[in-house]
């Protein structure tokens, strides 16, 4: 997923995007413990997704919170 694509989400849209990640970073880590997961690249890319939903909403955040000049 492109930084791009997550900055055009509005903010609801945004937060149901993470909690969607979440949610399949915790399916990925259950089928890993049991055994199922067979390509361990999409936990990596998943977290990275992750990372860059909380980066474009910490970057709202901050926005809004910065006095404006």
């Amino acid at each position: 997923m492109e930084v791009k694509e997550l900055r055009e989400l509005n903010p609801q849209e945004l937060n149901d995007k993470i909690y969607e990640l979440k949610s399949q970073l915790f399916e990925l880590r259950r089928k890993k413990a049991v055994g199922q997961l067979e390509h361990g690249e999409q936990l990596h890319q998943i977290r990275k997704d992750i990372a860059k939903a909380e980066t474009v909403k910490r970057e709202r955040e901050l926005q809004i919170a910065a006095p404006k000049k």
